[in-house]
């Protein structure tokens, strides 16, 4: 099935929220990209997993969760997050992301993090969510990472031993930011 209502669309994908009829497919591709994932990221693999993971984001809170869709299919391809928000005088996120398996490799990703840009730094009056900044915390040996977000315009703004507790243990990360009045790539 194919969505229409994408909250943003590009040319090859369309980013729309989650939702909890998400889940089998989500899970599926999650699965299917375990490989692809380890050891940077553990999306939900189950339902019972993926449930609570989407109900955080499906609420109003700190965080806004968007699946990057194929638009000729419909086909989930991947997710960004934008988690940590917070708004008054810091107007800040910290995005999460993931390609699906499937969708590796095709530029998808980059196309739905310009996307999901301009739709954080829009106004809240204007539907967007109203941010100044957006960071990304990576793991040093995450060179596809850090290709999308080098790609995006972010700049490497510092070093945190220790950052993040992934994958049993305490690891180190590169903070890059993007702020609204820098540059960027367009979507």
């Amino acid at each position: 099935m194919i969505f229409s209502a994408y909250l943003r669309e590009g040319e090859r994908v369309g980013l729309r929220p989650f939702r909890l009829a998400d889940g089998p497919e989500f899970t599926a591709r999650a699965h299917e990209s375990r490989e692809l994932h380890h050891p940077w990221l553990f999306p939900p693999v189950t339902v019972e997993e993926y449930e609570p993971y989407a109900t955080g984001l499906i609420e109003e809170g700190p965080r806004a969760g968007f699946l990057v869709c194929e638009r000729e299919t419909g086909a989930i391809a991947g997710f960004v997050n934008v988690n940590n928000i917070v708004h008054g005088a810091f107007r800040c996120g910290a995005l999460g992301y993931g390609a699906f398996a499937h969708a590796a490799g095709r530029g998808l990703l980059r196309e739905a993090l310009g996307l999901v840009l301009t739709h954080a730094f829009a106004p809240a009056g204007e539907g967007g969510l109203g941010l100044h900044r957006l960071e990304a915390n990576i793991q040093p040996g995450n060179a596809a990472s850090i290709a999308l977000v080098r790609g995006a315009g972010f700049r490497l703004e510092g070093f945190s031993p220790d950052f993040l507790y992934v994958d049993g243990a305490w690891r180190d990360h590169e903070r890059w930011a993007l702020t609204a009045e820098m540059p960027r790539a367009r979507p």
